[in-house]
This record gives structure tokens, C-alpha cells and sequence, in this order.
């Protein structure tokens, strides 16, 4: 039996959070159009998760103040810093420059993972890499020209940084604690570090009278129990069991799932380009992981 086939199961379920996190822009995009901000939809995201997680893990405290810190950290990277940064990102630039230049993070984390645990990058991970980011562009752009936004995409460089950083960090507790745990911490760390920008009115506040409208409750609740709380603790444990590397070259394929929703939802075309961006980013993984022979 293959050494990497009792794995494939987290290799799936890579795939299908990033499947769920493809499609929560359009979630998002309802929220923000009955007039919540971004900052507000995080904090409820993160308070609701927060909770749930706390019936699955009531260890309060990490077993060392070292572990606490970087876990305030990662919850800081991962939640109100990445999420902040990517969608202010959005007002001062266009979607498809914030979409590729956060789908740079695979690289920012292969970069980080290799200099903070001297780990060597291998010639198919450098090649599949950059295959892969080579189809992003071409899939997100799908033959339009490339402008440059210097704040917002200054920012958008500032999330993708933030992902990679959160995931290098995570690494830090492989094994050592539950996931569960590492996971509740990271919501009451981004609930803790969101606040100061709430207290500040960034963006308008709260606006609890929105939450008794249905459509509001269903997405909110969506983002909070699937999308953060579910996912996150996926994301963790697929972290945890195929590594920091492999896992984030799952993150490439976040375009194809928007791409996915923008054909069958919205009607928008298919177009060649769209196909060949697909392609690479496909073959661009396949490399990473297996290599150039296989596909011989």
C-alpha cells in the first residue's frame, strides 16, 4: 500500500473546506448588502464558533505563556488581520487583483515553512508551485489586463502574508494539543484582537437589529458554524496530518470553486482561457505532490 494513501482521506478534506471557503464570498456579498461591515461579520462569525467550540474543548489555557502567545498570535494573523487587510483590500482595488494576489500565499507559506523549520524545497514543489499560481492568473483574470491598485493590493499582500504566517505558527502545536482546543483559541484570540477596531466604530459598528432578518440569521449562521468553526477545525487537523506544505497547495484551487459558482449561478462563460488557467492549476498540484514522472 502506498505510504500516502492513509492520508488521502485529509487530502479530501482539504479539498472540501476549500470548497466551503470558495463559495463564502457570495455569503459575505449578501451581508454586506443589508448593510453589515466587515469587521461586524467577523466578529459574529467568530464569537458564534467560539462557543460551539468551547461544548467540544473546556481547557482553558495552553500548557506553557510561550504557547499562549503564539497562539494570540495566530488567532491575531488568521482572523483579524487577514480578514481586515482582504477585505479593505476590496475598496481600494478590484476583485480579480485581490483574488490573485492572495492566492499567492501557497508560496508565502512554502517560503516561511522552509526558513522557520529548514525544511528543503524540493525541485517539484518549486515547479508544481509555480504552475499552479501560473493558472491562477489565468483563471482569475481570464484575459483581462492587469492594473495596478498600489493600497489595495499592498493589502491583499498583507492577508495573503497573514494566512502563511498563521499557518507556519500552527505547526507550532502539532500533536501537542487537541484540535479542538487550538481551534477555540484561535476564534477567542481574533474575537480579542477584533474588538479594538469595533470599540472604534471601523466601519459603523454593530447593527444587532439586521440579525432578526431570516436571510441575514441563515448566512450568518452559515459563515459562523460551517465555514469558521467546521473549517477551521479542518483546516487545523489537514495542517496537523499531511503538513503545512502540502496542505496550503490546496489553496490554489480556491479560484476554480469561484469559478465554478460564477458559470453555473451567474451564466458568466466558460471561456478557453478559463480552461487553460484550470488545467495548470491542476497539473500544478499534481507536480508538487507527486512529481513530473507520474504524469510520463
Amino acid at each position: 500500500m502506498s505510504a500516502t494513501r492513509p492520508l488521502l482521506g485529509y487530502h479530501l478534506l482539504a479539498l472540501a473546506t476549500i470548497l466551503v471557503w470558495g463559495t463564502t464570498f457570495a455569503s459575505t456579498k449578501v451581508l454586506l448588502n443589508h448593510g453589515l461591515t466587515p469587521p461586524e461579520i467577523m466578529f459574529y462569525r467568530f464569537i458564534i464558533a467560539y462557543a460551539l467550540t468551547w461544548l467540544c474543548s473546556r481547557k482553558v489555557w495552553a500548557d506553557t505563556w510561550r504557547d499562549e502567545v503564539f497562539l494570540a498570535v495566530a488567532g491575531f494573523m488568521g482572523g483579524t488581520l487577514y480578514f481586515l487587510a482582504e477585505n479593505t483590500a476590496l475598496d481600494y482595488s478590484i476583485t480579480s487583483n485581490v483574488a490573485l494576489i492572495v492566492c499567492t500565499t501557497p508560496v508565502l507559506t512554502v517560503l516561511l515553512t522552509s526558513l522557520c523549520y529548514k525544511e528543503r524545497l524540493t525541485h517539484k514543489l518549486i515547479v508544481g508551485s509555480v504552475v499552479a499560481l501560473l493558472g491562477v492568473g489565468f483563471v482569475v483574470l481570464n484575459g483581462t489586463v492587469l492594473k495596478i491598485h498600489p493600497l489595495g493590493d499592498a493589502l491583499a499582500l498583507v492577508a495573503a502574508l497573514a494566512w502563511a504566517v498563521y499557518s507556519v505558527v500552527i505547526r507550532r502545536f502539532d500533536g501537542r494539543y487537541s484540535t479542538w482546543f487550538v481551534t477555540r483559541k484561535i476564534f477567542f484570540y481574533g474575537i480579542l484582537t477584533m474588538l479594538p477596531f469595533i470599540a472604534c466604530g471601523m466601519g459603523g459598528g454593530l447593527h444587532l437589529d439586521k440579525l432578526a432578518i431570516p436571510v441575514v440569521t441563515g448566512n450568518i449562521l452559515f459563515l459562523s458554524v460551517v465555514a469558521s468553526m467546521l473549517c477551521f477545525y479542518s483546516w487545523n487537523l489537514v495542517l496537523e496530518k499531511i503538513g503545512t506544505i502540502r496542505a496550503s497547495n490546496y489553496m490554489y484551487t480556491q479560484p476554480l470553486v469561484s469559478l465554478a459558482c460564477s458559470v453555473t449561478i451567474l451564466g458568466e462563460p466558460f471561456t478557453p482561457i478559463a480552461l487553460l488557467g484550470t488545467v495548470l492549476i491542476l497539473v500544478g498540484i499534481y507536480v508538487a505532490e507527486r512529481g513530473w514522472g507520474r504524469l510520463r
